[in-house]
């Protein structure tokens, strides 16, 4: 898949979801989400982004752990099934559709939440990327993410490594934490969970004039 604008990128992914082409589908959140959330219920409750958030696993999770969620997706089709996952488990979180990438932020977040959409974008994206974090993150706010170690080039999904994570986020975020957390069968032990607090505002001013 080349470089695509926003519409072409809603076009692509709207004929997956309506084609069921969906293997990153798993029908539950996360399994280190939910690890992380059971594992750390003293954590303060606040406003969380979950970008890419498809039919809304893991924004249940968040939701259901008492914080307020936003997910956002590009495709209509994931934010009709998202939202109806919610309306019928009766609880509440907002989705919205939007471009994480390329969209002006709904709100700073105090967490936004990683899980497919990283391995998702094209390779060339994740400077874009980087910059979408910033605008929608607080400063001193949570960056979670599971990201997929595997050495795909030719994606979705697009695989990573623990270099190019630390090169492209520890200008702007400080590690916190990092672990290998329990994966569907498909993805264990290839998926890397990374909690990052995002740093004072030095490095995003040099990106804004590149």
């Amino acid at each position: 898949m080349g470089m695509m604008d926003s519409d072409s990128q809603c076009g692509y992914w709207e004929a997956r979801y309506r084609s069921g082409d969906m293997p990153w589908e798993k029908g539950a959140a996360s399994p280190g989400l939910v690890d992380f959330l059971e594992g750390n219920s003293e954590l303060e409750r606040g406003t969380v982004c979950v970008p890419g958030c498809g039919t809304g696993h893991d924004v249940y999770a968040w939701a259901g752990a008492g914080f307020q969620v936003t997910g956002v997706d590009i495709a209509p089709s994931a934010i009709r099934l998202a939202r109806e996952r919610l309306r019928t488990a009766q609880r509440k979180a907002r989705i919205a559709r939007a471009d994480f990438l390329r969209n002006p932020p709904l709100q700073r977040f105090d967490w936004v939440f990683e899980h497919t959409l990283f391995c998702a974008i094209q390779p060339t994206d994740r400077p874009a990327y980087l910059k979408a974090l910033l605008r929608w993150l607080k400063t001193g706010g949570t960056y979670l993410a599971v990201n997929y170690l595997i050495p795909d080039q030719d994606g979705p999904p697009f695989g990573t490594t623990r270099q190019e994570l630390w090169e492209l986020f520890s200008g702007d975020f400080d590690l916190v934490m990092e672990w290998v957390p329990r994966s569907s069968p498909t993805r264990a032990g290839r998926d890397l969970m990374r909690w990052w607090r995002r740093r004072r505002k030095t490095h995003e001013k040099r990106l804004a004039r590149q």
